[in-house]
């Protein structure tokens, strides 16, 4: 691990005068990992890998800062850069003016401004970096550039496009490079990603980044979720792949992804509500999806929550079953009996309830659901980590780190309703 010169001498740093010690905290390379910094070589995208809170975001505008500035061991200087996030309100409040974005970072005098109305950065030197989103993969259809920031690329909304797009646009300067910053999924970008002979890859868990973050947080998450599937992803940066044994395959619902539903002939809107909304109780799910008029099922919506009051969760269900002019709010009554059914009545008097009760094990249930996948008949209309999640997580015994798998459970309940029941053929809505 690189030394913290500045952790490592305090003394030193107390007897500088404040200009000066403003500008020691501004020198990245005085306190950065060994794995927050450039590797050497002439690699073409630079992946770092970590959990949350690992210091991704900080290296990546660093690396920004450093080629646009040229600095040693950067490699070639860059003029016009690519930023590029799941969401462009991310990469504005995330890579550009987050905490450890690029106007946070490297040397007051040398940040650069920002344009909001442009997308846009612009350093002192004239170099200029542009925003972009991955929801929109043909904004970077046009434009050129010579290096690319891409943050969060495992939680991209059209990937592959957009990673295609990206490379088509670096064609600029003596060496177009990417540095990617990401918590891992096992998405089809990410493991060819990592696997490529010109990625270089770097990692790095959350807990090698505690002494920036807050008293006892890494202990506390590590309590929770260490050496679990979820922990090794979100604070170990480890690439989890689908569960052995486990019901659903991250591949097959990928294959099968579409950006947006076609006509659809029926809605249903599924709870599945918690047993308490005390602190660690369990999420209450609630999935929206529908049924067009080939018997498909499209997943619609993940509205899911933890810690929701019974009225707070009926309100939010409500609320997605006007939004998406649903026909059916189908609600699981083993914990609440008469009284979920009497909660929504109360909230919204106008949205018929149909009950359903469990009978079977929670992996008897899903089986059907399951099995509706395997065939192509279930599509994911757009991403629902959280969901998915779940998903490649659920086996014979549930999910690995014990918990109630609530988002699945309100999925299953939702397919089920209309794709699994008898006489549950599609019909136009509303007739």
């Amino acid at each position: 691990m690189r030394r913290n010169l500045i952790r490592a001498q305090p003394e030193g740093v107390a007897r500088l005068k404040p200009d000066d010690v403003v500008r020691l905290r501004a020198f990245w390379p005085a306190f950065a990992r060994r794995e927050q910094m450039p590797p050497q070589g002439r690699w073409r995208v630079w992946a770092f890998v970590g959990g949350r809170g690992a210091g991704k975001t900080r290296a990546g505008a660093e690396w920004v800062h450093g080629i646009v500035h040229g600095r040693d061991g950067y490699g070639p200087k860059a003029g016009r850069i690519a930023l590029v996030g799941e969401t462009i309100d991310q990469v504005r409040e995330v890579m550009v003016e987050g905490v450890s974005g690029l106007r946070a970072s490297g040397f007051p005098a040398e940040r650069p401004r920002f344009e909001p109305s442009r997308r846009r950065l612009v350093w002192p030197n004239g170099a200029v970096a542009h925003g972009f989103s991955s929801e929109d993969p043909e904004a970077l259809r046009g434009p050129q550039f010579d290096a690319a920031w891409a943050d969060e690329t495992g939680k991209w909304v059209h990937a592959e496009a957009t990673w295609d797009m990206l490379s088509f646009a670096l064609r600029l300067g003596e060496r177009p490079r990417v540095m990617v910053t990401t918590t891992p999924r096992a998405t089809p970008l990410m493991r060819r990603l990592l696997a490529d002979a010109d990625t270089v890859v770097t990692r790095s868990a959350t807990a090698a980044n505690a002494a920036n973050l807050a008293p006892g947080v890494v202990k506390a998450l590590m309590a929770r979720y260490g050496g679990t599937r979820l922990g090794r992803q979100e604070l170990d940066g480890e690439l989890i792949d689908d569960r052995e044994g486990a019901l659903f395959s991250r591949t097959a619902i990928e294959a099968e992804r579409v950006a947006s539903p076609p006509d659809l002939k029926r809605i249903a809107v599924a709870v599945d509500p918690p047993a308490s909304h005390r602190k660690g109780a369990d999420a209450c799910g609630i999935v929206a999806c529908g049924l067009d008029a080939e018997g498909t099922v499209f997943v619609l919506a993940d509205v899911s929550a933890e810690g929701l009051k019974p009225h707070e969760w009926a309100g939010r269900a409500a609320a997605l079953y006007r939004r998406l002019d649903a026909d059916a709010l189908v609600v699981e009554v083993n914990q609440g009996g008469d009284m979920v059914a009497a909660v929504i009545g109360e909230v919204a008097p106008d949205v018929p309830v149909t009950p359903v009760r469990a009978a079977r094990s929670k992996h008897l249930r899903a089986e059907p659901v399951a099995a509706l996948y395997a065939q192509g008949r279930v599509r994911h209309a757009g991403r629902f980590p959280a969901l998915e999640d779940e998903l490649a997580d659920f086996g014979p015994d549930g999910l690995s780190n014990g918990r109630s798998p609530d988002r699945l459970d309100a999925l299953v309940w939702a397919v089920t309703h209309l794709a699994l029941r008898p006489r549950a053929e599609a019909r136009v809505r509303g007739l």
